[in-house]
């Protein structure tokens, strides 16, 4: 008994010992991995990246940038239906534990006994506080000194944090596949929904992501991923979260995944997101767009964009197609799944309702054709195989290109494509509009292309922007990158600065040969009006810029001087430095079409300077504005006290004046009369008041047409790339290329718009003249008369002394005496004189 005494006291003695030691060696773990752990108090302030996104007017979404796509979201907006689904799927005793679960340990330790040797993936007991540790704080290394780092960091990060606060963390950082971070991200990749519309199924899918998004994938391991959703179903009853019948019916919903695209969410919008992205970019840089978080609201109005693109469009493939056909844009072997290898061929995206197909088989009447499967969220080609007719309707434009000429209209179908041909083709519509059923129209791609932008003229807000044909194929924006001629559409600046310094609509300028001496060997240059060999002799400016012509406006250059017409193109923008060379009077310098619209601009608001903006707002992360282009001050705008029968509050606008609003206004009405009777009359069809100006380039290299309602400013061009001829006489013109598509897009943009003419400013006088000559009307004069704006101190002249009857170098203007007008005729001219009545 002694004996049994004496070996119990010895094994309480060994035991304390073997337990001091132990306690002992623990410290001493713990106080060897505590003392680099990391500074979990960083949580505090932790700012996630957090993905920019960019928003049309109307507030949908245009477009996102992110390097980890993330939208954080405050755990008080995070349904309890999808917190339960994580916690079910993840750590079911967060809300008991304090950082380590140890009776899910023990679970876990069980179940690895039980499965040793099956290959059967370990059971996690990480909880999720373990994981905010490790994903925040650590590294993804395995190893138990990681481990034990991160149980300390979890039991400290328990005492510091909220549960709340811990599993916001968490939510919002956890990494759910296809580029997604945090649930709200993770809700619209997935399913393109907010995290409050998910249902059990989808939240459930979602909750059984965290510890391996790659093996679920929903389309390339869907029955595995279905497996995992529904063991999390399965928690969630198990948990009493939700009923049985709910279970029931989310376990039999199919996986439907709703992929969301990373580029631009506005059709056509593509130009005008990637030109935000880069204003963005050189405002804040690359980690304020890519991780901060911004919200950025546009100036885009996606109405008038699409109508746009829609006009833009349709213009370049009409000029095209007149062209001729070019033929196949390549050749395939129809033999087998012709399916898979047209998936091969990459197609243009952004071009709906074009659709990429082959030719399978042909005759006279019709070509049947295969389109181009689409592809599943995992990368494989779709087994669905569509097919479609073309018929001779179909192909009737398509005459083969021939240099410069073009072939006989076809036939047959068989005459235009052949089996292997790979086309576009986009459905057959009737006269009346409405699709033919099951029948296609033959398409190409254009090889022209060109710009179009549109603006509000009185705060420079972009509401519209064509950048080319399509994005996908080109990103190079031509509405801003390209610089072009412009042509006969510079002429109203030149016009400006004759207004703004003494001329009148009624100056009558000589319109007749002139030659220019270059000097320094450059020869002798001689303007030429588009109607080459034919001259007017004295005409108006109103006269002048209606038709366009060259040689008044060379004239009045000379008159003026170039280094005053230059500062009118550094006011307006065009130009920043223009030369002192009389050719770029007629816009022989390069400028873009946001540069002109923007200059029309100021002509149509009164001439006030606007500056271009596609952007109205940007807030950072916390919704603070950081940047605003509406600088005007409010006076009033605030009341804290509420309405006590204050005055109105009022817009202080101090934004310079570029231009007399009296100039403004007559340059305004001189170029509705291009639009009524001149180069631009195919405008005159919208049926709205519409000022503007065409311009056609040296060769017909470019076709423009700049102008404006009293409510919208738009410019377009047409033209090569790599510029070349777009044709020859009228065809190629910017009158008969760009005007209609001006026409077009007009027409939709102002269709609920009033009629509105306009405004006329405080000062001008209206007074009736004759149209021909600019004199003053007289008594009961009707027939050809119009009223024409002047400025307080000038008036109709009785008769004229005409500009240019002398030339600036001291020749004679070049125009035979048996050419000019005689006085009967209305005009006196008077040799020797260059001046102004």
């Amino acid at each position: 008994m002694r004996l049994l005494v004496r070996f119990m006291g010895f094994l309480f003695a060994a035991g304390t010992v073997v337990f001091l030691v132990g306690v002992g060696a623990v410290a001493g773990l713990i106080w060897h991995f505590s003392k680099d752990l990391p500074d979990y108090s960083q949580l505090q302030d932790y700012e996630p990246p957090v993905m920019t996104r960019v928003h049309a007017v109307d507030g949908s979404l245009l477009g996102e940038y992110a390097k980890e796509r993330r939208l954080y979201l405050p755990i008080q907006a995070v349904p309890k239906l999808v917190i339960n689904a994580f916690l079910a799927a993840e750590d079911k005793n967060f809300y008991e534990h304090g950082g380590i679960d140890y009776t899910g340990m023990a679970r876990a330790g069980v179940a690895y006994i039980q499965n040793y040797g099956s290959n059967r993936r370990p059971q996690g007991a990480s909880t999720i506080t373990q994981q905010v540790a490790k994903n925040f704080l650590l590294t993804n290394e395995v190893s138990f000194a990681r481990k034990i780092k991160e149980a300390l960091l979890a039991m400290r990060i328990e005492k510091t944090y909220s549960k709340d606060k811990i599993l916001e963390l968490y939510l919002n950082e956890i990494y759910l596949g296809l580029g997604a971070y945090g649930i709200a991200a993770a809700s619209l990749v997935y399913f393109d929904k907010s995290v409050n519309e998910l249902t059990v199924a989808e939240a459930s899918y979602l909750a059984a992501l965290p510890k391996m998004p790659a093996t679920l994938h929903p389309v390339r391991n869907r029955d595995r991923a279905i497996e995992r959703r529904n063991y999390v179903i399965d928690r969630l009853v198990e948990n009493g979260w939700i009923k049985q019948a709910d279970a029931d019916k989310a376990r039999k919903e199919p996986l439907a995944v709703t992929s969301r695209s990373n580029g631009a969410h506005t059709f056509a919008g593509e130009y005008f997101a990637e030109e935000v992205r880069r204003d963005i970019f050189e405002r804040y840089g690359e980690k304020k767009l890519y991780e901060g978080g911004l919200s950025v609201r546009t100036t885009l109005d996606p109405k008038i964009q699409v109508m746009a693109r829609k006009a833009m469009v349709a213009g370049l493939v009409n000029y095209d197609e007149q062209q001729g056909y070019r033929g196949a844009m390549s050749k395939l072997d129809t033999s087998g799944d012709w399916g898979v290898k047209l998936a091969e061929i990459k197609s243009l995206s952004d071009i709906s309702p074009w659709r990429m197909a082959v030719v399978l088989e042909t005759s006279d009447q019709s070509a049947r054709i295969g389109f181009q499967p689409s592809r599943e969220l995992g990368g494989a080609v779709s087994k669905q195989r569509e097919t479609g007719l073309i018929t001779a309707d179909g192909v009737r434009w398509a005459r083969a290109a021939q240099g410069n000429t073009k072939g006989k209209t076809p036939t047959s179908v068989a005459q235009v494509l052949q089996p292997g041909d790979v086309i576009y083709a986009d459905p057959l519509y009737t006269k009346e509009g409405q699709p033919v059923e099951g029948q296609y129209r033959l398409r190409q791609i254009p090889e022209v292309s060109g710009a179009m932008v549109a603006m509000d003229p009185w705060t420079g807000r972009v509401l519209a922007m064509v950048g080319g044909f399509s994005f996908d194929q080109s990103q190079f924006n031509r509405a801003t990158q390209a610089y072009r001629q412009p042509g006969s559409s510079f002429k109203p600046i030149v016009y400006s600065a004759a207004l703004d310094n003494g001329y009148t609509p009624s100056t009558v300028v000589l319109d007749a040969p002139i030659e220019i001496d270059q000097g320094q060997g450059a020869g002798v240059w001689r303007p030429e009006n588009f109607s080459s060999g034919k001259f007017q002799g004295p005409v108006t400016l109103r006269n002048a810029l209606r038709q366009s012509l060259n040689t008044v406006t060379v004239r009045l250059a000379q008159d003026i001087g170039m280094p005053l017409i230059g500062e009118y193109a550094r006011r307006f923008g065009v130009y920043d430095e223009l030369p002192n060379y009389l050719s770029y009077a007629l816009g022989a310098g390069e400028t873009t079409a946001m540069r002109m619209v923007t200059a029309y601009s100021m002509l149509a608001n009164g001439g006030r300077r606007v500056k271009p903006t596609l952007i109205d707002r940007i807030q950072d992360r916390y919704g603070h504005t950081i940047f605003k282009h509406d600088q005007r001050e409010c006076r009033g705008c605030d009341a804290p006290g509420g309405w006590k029968n204050q005055a109105e509050p009022q817009l202080i606008d101090r934004r310079e004046q570029v231009l007399d609003s009296m100039t403004a206004y007559q340059i305004t009405e001189l170029m509705e009369g291009v639009v009524q009777a001149g180069t631009a009359t195919v405008v005159k069809e919208v049926g709205k008041p519409i000022a503007g100006k065409t311009g056609t380039t040296n060769e017909a290299k470019d076709a423009w047409f700049v102008g404006f309602s009293p409510d919208v400013a738009v410019a377009i061009y047409m033209g090569y790339d790599k510029p070349r001829p777009l044709g020859k006489g009228n065809a190629a013109t910017g009158g008969h290329l760009a005007a209609p598509i001006a026409r077009d897009f007009l027409k939709l943009a102002l269709a609920d718009k009033p009629a509105v003419p306009f405004k006329v400013p405080a000062g001008i006088k209206l007074v009736r003249v004759v149209a021909k000559t600019g004199m003053r009307a007289g008594p009961g004069e009707t027939g050809g008369t119009i009223l024409e704006a002047f400025k307080p101190g000038t008036a109709p002249p009785d008769n004229y002394s005409v500009i240019g009857v002398a030339d600036a170098d001291g020749r004679g203007g070049g125009m035979p005496a048996s050419q000019q007008q005689q006085p009967d005729s209305g005009f006196f001219m008077r040799p020797g004189t260059g001046g102004l009545y």
